[in-house]
């Protein structure tokens, strides 16, 4: 399903998703939000709503759609 289609899906939702609307599909927990926006949830630092959630909240977490989540990808590297 691409992001197109499963904002016209009946039970999706409109997410603000660093900073812009991002389709989702309604009733998901945060850790399956990441998984179908594309993120590989291992890799990320979510603050949700304003506070920044600890991983092993993730799985309890409702998502709905008056929720804001600022995602920002962990990138590893050395010189």
């Amino acid at each position: 399903m691409t992001g197109a289609s499963a904002a016209n899906e009946p039970g999706a939702l409109q997410l603000r998703v660093n900073g812009e609307t991002r389709p989702c599909p309604a009733g998901l927990c945060l850790d399956a939000v990441l998984v179908s926006l594309g993120y590989q949830p291992r890799l990320v630092v979510v603050e949700f709503n304003g506070e920044i959630l600890p991983r092993e909240r993730w799985a309890a977490q409702a998502v709905g759609e008056s929720d804001v989540l600022e995602v920002v990808t962990i990138v590893g590297g050395g010189s």
